[in-house]
């Protein structure tokens, strides 16, 4: 019995061997990125991203932001999330990208804002950004008759977007939850269930009838769509509905 006790033991010992040496050479990679969407006047095409991203490639002293092809941005800045204080940046293309970062794929007509970090990446360590800028997308944010409709592919794993003041949600393409702003604006949050692919999101709303904006409280925006879904409910004193891709809560 002994000999197999001891046999037990050098297999237990070299597990841990093993998983110590895996995690010695593993790299942190922290999937809690999060992008929210404020869209602007619709006349106007543009919103406004706030993107919370990790830096986590040990000794990297740049982070690298596509900016998405078919998109005019402006008014680029970024926060470094530790301190709060603002970080340099410029605007880069990718051939200049490359040099600064061979190891990194990058596309050479693409531009890219380049982050000057403070301090190189630790190992086994990350360095959280707000990344803010607007784009202007006409083919992503735009009026269709009396609606207004973003469609825009995201490969974020969290999103949130707020439409503009005064309009209703008329449909989303995908489960989400809308909430209410302070400022009484109304949001869609969601998650993106793939894995690194791309979700499809297409939102519709409407502007409210002038009468009913003042006093039209996100449960009463729910309850107003009502007619148009299956199934309302009231749980704990929030609005609780699932239809047609809808989870409504009221915060």
């Amino acid at each position: 019995m002994q000999p197999l006790t001891q046999m037990f033991n050098k297999l237990i010992a070299f597990v841990c061997f093993i998983a110590s040496c895996s995690l010695a050479s593993a790299q942190y990679i922290s999937a809690d990125t999060y992008t929210r969407y404020e869209l602007l006047a619709p006349d106007t095409h543009q919103f406004k991203i706030y993107y919370e991203v990790s830096e986590t490639r040990a000794g990297a002293r740049y982070h690298f932001n596509q900016i998405r092809e078919g998109s005019e941005a402006s008014d680029e800045s970024v926060i470094d999330l530790a301190t709060g204080k603002p970080l340099k940046i410029e605007v880069v293309t990718g051939v200049q990208a490359k040099t600064d970062s061979p190891a990194e794929n990058f596309s050479p007509t693409s531009h890219y804002i380049k982050v000057h970090l403070a301090h190189p990446v630790s190992d086994r360590g990350e360095y959280r950004l707000a990344i803010i800028k607007t784009y202007k997308d006409d083919k992503s944010y735009y009026i269709e008759g009396d609606q207004i409709v973003f469609k825009r592919p995201l490969g974020i794993p969290r999103d949130s977007i707020v439409l503009p003041a005064g309009y209703e949600i008329v449909s989303c393409s995908v489960a989400t939850q809308v909430l209410s702003e302070a400022d009484g604006r109304l949001k869609l949050a969601f998650v993106n269930p793939g894995s690194g692919g791309q979700l499809e999101v297409t939102i519709r709303a409407k502007k409210l009838p002038t009468s009913k904006k003042a006093a039209l409280t996100v449960n009463e925006h729910i309850l107003s769509l009502a007619p148009r879904f299956s199934e309302v409910t009231m749980v704990g004193g929030k609005l609780n509905n699932r239809f047609n891709g809808f989870r409504v809560q009221s915060h």
